[in-house]
């Protein structure tokens, strides 16, 4: 189970990565070339890639689709609205001409594109990050955990079947562990906290946003002579 559950991991993930690459489908609205990668869209693939791998393997595994508890829905849910929420704010602040956007700048770090607002490493996006990390670890190994705990099944076996199969059939909605509501408040509000200062990020005076092109044009511009 553990192999077939990372083979699927990592087939996944391969197939964002060549999306990305031919669609930009992890990056933001920019006329950098390359794009930056946007955290919330990284953060939806993030989840999308667990749940679906969990939720793909628990069916290969037994020939049972689990229910999945609402909080894996609001986590989705979380991530999704975080991602059409930066997207609105990209598309407005593209709409202003006197605004010069730091995602307009060319990178190449991911970890630098997805922690960095305007001033460099943020500490909401860092918050953001490591919140979702440690809970996506952890999502992962209590699912796998499940899988392999005989006690698990116990009631299964007691009544004389023991059929791994059929035991995993009656406790596939179980496997799929569930997110307290302090937890999920706690991602939420992550995610607020980063939309809402996204929201600041672009936002100076003409002057600031001419002097901070200026300095970008000069940083990029080649010598001479």
């Amino acid at each position: 189970m553990v192999f077939q559950f990372w083979a699927l991991f990592a087939i996944l993930t391969a197939c964002v990565v060549v999306c990305d690459r031919k669609f930009n489908m992890l990056r933001d609205l920019s006329k950098a070339s390359p794009r930056p990668f946007s955290w919330s869209r990284v953060q939806l693939a993030w989840w999308s890639v667990i749940i679906l791998t969990v939720f793909t393997s628990i069916i290969m595994q037994t020939g049972h689709a689990p229910n999945l508890h609402y909080s894996t829905l609001v986590l989705l849910g979380i991530s999704a609205g975080t991602t059409a929420v930066a997207r609105v704010i990209d598309l407005g602040d593209q709409q202003n001409a006197l605004i010069f956007r730091h995602q307009d700048i060319k990178t190449s770090n991911f970890f630098l594109d997805i922690l960095s607002d305007q001033n460099g490493v943020s500490i909401q996006r860092f918050q953001a990050v490591i919140f979702n990390m440690i809970f996506g670890i952890w999502f992962i190994s209590s699912v796998l955990g499940n899988l392999g705990d005989p006690s698990f099944c116990m009631s299964d076996f007691a009544k004389g079947d023991p059929n791994l199969a059929n035991c995993l059939l009656h406790s596939t909605d179980f496997i799929i562990p569930i997110i307290s509501d302090n937890n999920l408040i706690l991602l939420g509000l992550s995610s607020a906290t980063y939309a809402a200062l996204k929201i600041t990020e672009n936002k100076g005076t003409a002057s600031e946003a001419l002097n901070e092109k200026v300095v970008d044009e000069a940083m990029n511009t080649p010598a001479q002579g």
